[in-house]
């Protein structure tokens, strides 16, 4: 059995996984099941992957040595460089568990890999395919960027002052989304696979990931009986203190209220409208008018430290260079030693009995290369029937708002048994947190969010704070696979539900906690939401305009928590059926953000370069940018040129005009000379209309796209042709579109999404009698003192 780091075994001992990647998302992929145990063979070409020359500083690579973000990726993989048609390559792949490739249908076909050829030769296998668009549809062929893939799925679409352009996320965001959605599918068909069923090629669309970090804005607009969303920033959102800036984010209605007590300005809680985000921006002058003052006349550290006593989630903001010395990073001994000789954060979960594998040393291309290739493992369990791969797993779901739901929504989605926790004396903040509706009496059934990731599951509800309500809690505990809850740290020891109280009542359970700054630490008491995360972990910083302040992503870390604390609920259940110990897994959302952004510190501490905000010019080599079309509407399309061949095809499309000379012909010349060209496009641009144009550029094999309103995606051709959205008939709110996992189908299956979300306590009497054995009368008299019910208490 492989040793983790502190000599505990690690999660996914012996689990044996092929990467053919050359970019963030496979390296991402293969980096997260290293560091739960996986042994990972990575075939490369002879010169290397090109990340091994990658600076997001554009910093000088010494010459033979790889770069910081490859060793971060890549550390204990071993290389090989061996032709992807030879021998050897044949064998590595016929022995692997998983193959990760990042190649569309057209690119693996001329390296010669077919995921049908592998699945014949190898039925047990898991083929997980990461490209731009997907396999199928009518764009899988055309180019494609993260900054492109980001306006097509909505995301700069409602980000920024509509005095300006859309702001894009900083930080190569969607790349990480997608290696963490890749490594959860890899681990979901495994357990089928370990169960005797057949392995599967997971067909991952990385515009389908990142649609997925945006929340579901076309249901917003339904449920609620709302226009489109149109660019906007929250308000107040980051900013400016005495000597610096400070990040602010309300979510609930009581957070507000708070607010208002905490920057003595009692004429803020007088306006109905400013108790929801949604309805703060037509107020944006007077709430900024009314806080300057009180903000400018306090530190950072003021306000943050009044911000705890008010337990209101407001940051300080981190950056390259400071995010290493924070207190929580310090105390808690989140970043550890590459030995490439920099720091960077350890993997984002803690295991009461598992640790993760130590950070090995980054391979030279090829040093694995006369390593004995491996041998092919016989199946040690009878063929069983194809079927959705976490079929049988029960799950007690008590997370609410958005990141602890986009866990279980994933794990619904392949086919666990999901029950949702909540309580008619407090349920889910995000059934009616951002707006609700005033024509309807059920008003808490209409949260678009809450829609869109709780599909497949039933609810039930418990008031956990009776003793009937616990009691029932543990008997559904005592026949569950996992519990899952995102609450803050007291919330459960306050309960009587610790992890320690549910692995008495079933040892081989899943306790899967995601606390916003860990069960342990300085920040422990601290409340914080995905935009507050954003703040601190450097992704805010990155994102904007230079001469502007900061500016959150807007709530993606929110499924990339979910996604990440997903992948670890698997591989702690992988270790819970290889031994029979379940345990505690810790999963604290701020270091989830951390390892994504872990290029900001580490390129600081080699370089001494601390990334910024460029706007949407990104960082790297590529020439990019948002630009106004011509049209009578608000009209913007995104481009990015990464090479000569997508330089030469644009020069052409704009005619060859005088100003493209050829000092632009290369990379090096174009970086040199990139406000120029900036300026130039710009003109360009404002001059063309927007849909044609992006026709004519992606025909050229430019990367390009129109920036959308996440409202309107449910109209993107290639979303609808993959099937992205599923329609469901609720009880309450009709008919609407609603999103799946970011796979094609799987063999077998016609969709993802079975049940709609479920209205609250729908399930009461169907899983109490069915798992705890009540009956009518108990029911009903549950239901009388409030320990169950089906509207919230008081309405």
């Amino acid at each position: 059995m492989s040793r983790g780091s502190e000599s505990r075994p690690t999660p996914l001992d012996g689990l044996r996984v092929v990467e053919i990647s050359d970019r963030i998302a496979g390296g991402y992929c293969g980096k997260l099941l290293v560091d739960a145990g996986a042994q990972v063979r990575k075939i490369e070409p002879l010169h290397g992957d090109s990340l091994r020359r990658f600076s997001a500083t554009c910093s000088r690579i010494p010459q033979g040595q790889p770069s910081p973000l490859y060793c971060y990726l890549n550390a204990g993989k071993r290389s090989l460089t061996c032709s992807l048609d030879s021998q050897r390559c044949r064998a590595e792949l016929a022995a692997a568990d998983v193959v990760i490739v990042t190649a569309g249908r057209s690119r693996a076909a001329q390296l010669g890999v077919d995921p049908q050829r592998l699945l014949t030769d190898s039925p047990r296998v898991i083929v997980v395919t990461i490209s731009d668009f997907g396999w199928t549809g009518p764009y899988a062929d055309r180019a494609a960027t993260e900054f492109t893939l980001q306006a097509w799925a909505g995301s700069p679409g409602f980000r920024g002052d509509p005095a300006g352009p859309p702001i894009s996320i900083g930080g190569d965001l969607g790349e990480y989304m997608g290696g963490a959605f890749a490594a959860f599918g890899a681990l979901a068909v495994r357990r089928r696979v370990e169960h005797g069923g057949p392995g599967e090629h997971l067909d991952l669309s990385m515009l389908e990931a990142m649609t997925l970090m945006q929340s579901s804005e076309w249901l917003h607009s339904q449920l609620l009986r709302v226009p489109p969303v149109r660019r906007t920033l929250e308000v107040p959102s980051i900013e400016p203190a005495r000597d610096g800036y400070v990040g602010i984010t309300m979510v609930t209605g009581q957070q507000w209220l708070d607010f208002a007590a905490m920057v003595e300005c009692p004429r803020l809680a007088e306006i109905p409208q400013l108790r929801f985000q949604i309805g703060r921006w037509e107020y944006r002058d007077l709430i900024r008018e009314l806080i300057g003052p009180w903000m400018a006349a306090r530190t950072v550290d003021e306000i943050v430290a009044l911000g705890e006593l008010f337990r209101l989630p407001i940051a300080a903001l981190g950056n390259g260079a400071t995010i290493p010395d924070m207190d929580y990073v310090t105390e808690r001994a989140v970043f550890v030693r590459n030995p490439a000789g920099f720091r960077q954060p350890r993997p984002p979960w803690l295991m009461s009995r598992c640790a993760p594998a130590p950070v090995r040393g980054t391979a030279a291309p090829g040093e694995a290369n006369d390593e004995s290739p491996w041998r092919k493992s016989q199946p040690e369990r009878e063929p069983a029937p194809p079927g959705l791969p976490l079929q049988g797993v029960r799950i007690l779901d008590l997370t609410a708002f958005w990141a602890g739901p986009a866990a279980t929504h994933l794990l619904a989605a392949f086919g666990a048994d999901v029950v949702k926790v909540e309580s008619i004396q407090r349920p889910d903040g995000i059934r009616y947190s951002g707006g609700m509706r005033t024509d309807v009496d059920d008003w808490w059934e209409y949260g678009w969010v809450f829609h869109a990731m709780n599909t497949n599951k039933r609810s039930v509800t418990l008031d956990l704070g009776s003793g009937e309500g616990r009691r029932l809690f543990l008997s559904l505990a005592a026949g569950a696979d996992v519990v899952i809850e995102n609450f803050s740290p007291r919330v459960m020891d306050h309960f009587g539900l610790t992890a320690d109280v549910l692995l008495e009542v079933n040892p081989k359970l899943v306790v899967a906690r995601m606390p916003a700054f860990g069960l342990e630490g300085p920040w422990r008491e601290r409340v914080g939401f995905a935009p507050t995360m954003e703040q601190i972990g450097g992704l805010a910083w990155v994102t904007g305009l230079p001469d502007a302040p900061p500016v959150p992503p807007r709530g993606a870390c929110d499924p990339l928590a979910g996604v990440h604390a997903a992948f670890a609920v698997l591989a702690a259940l992988q270790f819970a059926e290889r031994t029979g110990s379940g345990q505690l897994v810790e999963l604290p959302m701020v270091e989830t953000v951390l390892n994504v952004t872990a290029i900001q510190p580490i390129e600081h501490e080699v370089f001494g370069i601390t990334l910024g905000r460029r706007g949407n010019r990104g960082h790297g080599l590529a020439i990019q940018n948002i630009y106004r079309c011509a049209g009578p509407d608000d009209e913007w399309i995104a481009v990015a040129v990464h090479d000569d061949r997508q330089w030469q095809a644009l020069v052409v499309v704009m005619d060859r005009p005088s100003w493209c000379d050829e000092g632009m012909s290369t990379v090096a010349g174009r970086r040199e000379r990139a406000d120029e060209i900036d300026g130039h496009l710009g003109d360009w641009f404002a001059g063309q209309p927007l849909e044609s144009t992006v026709e004519r550029l992606a025909g050229a094999g430019i990367p390009v796209a129109p920036v959308v309103s996440p409202s309107l995606v449910t109209e993107d051709p290639q979303l609808r042709d993959r099937g992205f959205f599923e329609a469901l008939d609720h009880p309450r709110t009709g008919v609407g579109l609603y999103p799946t996992p970011p796979f094609a189908k799987l063999a077998g299956q016609d969709r993802w999404l079975m049940r709609p979300p479920p209205t609250l306590g729908e399930h009461n009497g169907e899983i109490l009698r069915e798992r705890c054995g009540l009956t009518e009368d108990e029911l009903a008299r549950l239901a009388v003192i409030e320990v169950i019910g089906t509207r919230p208490k008081g309405l």
